[in-house]
Formats: C-alpha cells, structure tokens, sequence
C-alpha cells in the first residue's frame, strides 16, 4: 500500500465530505412505485439479475431479511451486516418511497440522508436505468414483510459516515473511464449487465489503496477474484464457452467453479438465452453464440 497516498486520501475525504454534507443531498425525484403485475415481474427477473439474495438472503431463509456478515479487507479491514430489504416497516424497507430506492441504489444515500459504505455495490448500481430501480422496488415491496432487526457494522472509531460523501467526490475523478465498447445492441445490452446490474466489476476489477476500483484494468482479476476475465484472460474462449459458464458453471477447459462463483451462477442461469448470450459478447467481444 502506498503510505503516502493513504494520508492524502483521508485528508482529502474529510474536507470533500465536509463540503458535501453541508451542501445536502443529490436532487432526484420521488416516482410512484408501481404494483402491477408486469412490473413486479420485471423486479422479479432484476433482483435475480444483480444476485440481490446473495447478500441480502440467508441460505434457506425465504426472505432478503439481511444479516448476512461481509468482511471487508481493502481499503480497510470492517464487518458490514447486509439490510433487511423486505417492506417491513420496522426493521426493513417498509417506508421507502421511489426517491428513497433512487437515492440509495445510484448515489449510496439513505433516505434520511446518511452514506452508504461501498460494501453495497452503488458504485456499479450508479449506472442502471431509472426504469430498472423502480422495477425493482415493486418486486422487493410486493414481497412478505420480515421482521429482523440487523446488527450494527462493525467500523473503527475515526471511520465517520460524511467521509463516505468525500470518497464517492474522489472515486468520480480517480477510477476513471471503462474501455469503449462496440456500439452493437447485444455488446451494450452485456456491458449494461456486466457493469452495472450484475455488477461483476466489483470483484474482478482491481482496486486501489483507497478500495476504488481501477476501470482502466477492468475484470483483470483483483485481491477477492484473482482470475482475469477481461478480453485478454478471455482470448481463448468463444461466446459458447461463456454461455456454458454461466448456464452450468463449466469453464472452456470442461472444470466446474466452486465458492462464490458458484453462487453467481445460480443467478445467470435463470438470465433469458437472450441476456446469457449479451454476456458473453460483451466478455469475449464475440457475437457468434445467438
């Protein structure tokens, strides 16, 4: 780690998280949540999409009641227990209004205003589409409400809530830009996916001593996920092969991913042919699987 970007960083942080907290919080609007049936769907289909029960649903529970531990080591070593995102409306989502869902998923902010740590995907959620978000907040509405009360994080004494605001004002300028894509629909709708529903970024794109993810290496393999899936790791795969991945879980070379991945999987398999197969164009820059 780099001792002496660290410092800066904080300091930083700390005088860009100021400013912002003073200056208030992003201006979005506040859309009606819809609870037709083609809707709820749709959230359906996103919330199997971004792997949502995989933080937010303990195994065999029946709702995404959250405190699911996660341990986080980079940039700094926390313990963060995931929200209950059920509609109940003591211990979970039960109040939340289309602004709320907004604010949370594409700028790290709860509804009264306070930071969300990065540990909860925002940065990659940054991207998806209005349209998506409230999709998804009709299916997580139209679900039972779950009554669990989660446990605190466990953060370190220093590590204020505002600093969260000043490390969202130097990500914007220090992670730079993800590689252009062709302009072809199936290459954008697997982009789309890959970088902001799915969010695969998150564990297979490096980050720096700040815990920022370096786009210019994008899915080049990091400290959480080690394999590069970028179009170089990739260069011996056709757009088949990544099919094969993400129906079955089995790699070009016919072995099985095991751990977390194995979890993913679970989730691309129920993706549509159509989306399975935007994913894998957009990854091994081959079209050829539809």
């Amino acid at each position: 780690m780099n001792n002496k970007l660290l410092p800066l960083g904080i300091f930083l942080a700390i005088v860009l998280g100021s400013l912002y907290w003073i200056f208030g919080l992003p201006r979005v609007g506040n859309p009606e949540i819809s609870t037709s049936a083609k809707t709820i769907a749709r959230g359906a289909y996103i919330y199997n999409a971004g792997g949502c029960a995989s933080c937010h649903q303990e195994e065999y529970a029946e709702g995404a009641a959250g405190g699911h531990l996660l341990e986080v080591e980079n940039p700094f070593p926390n313990k963060f227990y995931t929200p209950n995102i059920t509609p109940d409306e003591e211990t979970g989502i039960g109040g939340w209004t289309g602004r709320d869902f907004l604010l949370a998923m594409k700028h790290g902010r709860s509804p009264g205003g306070g930071f969300y740590w990065p540990s909860f995907p925002y940065r990659s959620y940054k991207n998806m589409t209005d349209e998506d978000v409230l999709d998804l907040a009709a299916y997580l509405m139209a679900q039972p409400p779950i009554s669990n009360e989660v446990l605190d994080h466990e953060l370190e004494v220093w590590q204020l809530d505002f600093l969260m605001s000043g490390w969202n004002i130097l990500a914007d300028f220090m992670e730079g830009e993800a590689p252009n894509v062709s302009d072809d629909p199936q290459m954008q709708r697997g982009a789309y996916l890959a970088r902001a529903l799915s969010h695969c970024g998150e564990c297979h794109t490096p980050r720096n001593e700040l815990g920022m993810i370096m786009l210019s290496q994008e899915f080049a393999g990091s400290e959480i996920v080690s394999t590069s899936v970028d179009p170089e790791g990739l260069s011996s795969w056709t757009a088949f092969d990544f099919v094969g991945l993400l129906q079955l879980g089995m790699t070009a070379s016919f072995d099985f991913v095991g751990g977390e991945m194995a979890d993913v999987v679970e989730h691309t398999s129920q993706l549509s042919e159509t989306d399975q197969e935007a994913l894998a164009a957009f990854f091994t820059r081959d079209t050829s699987a539809d």
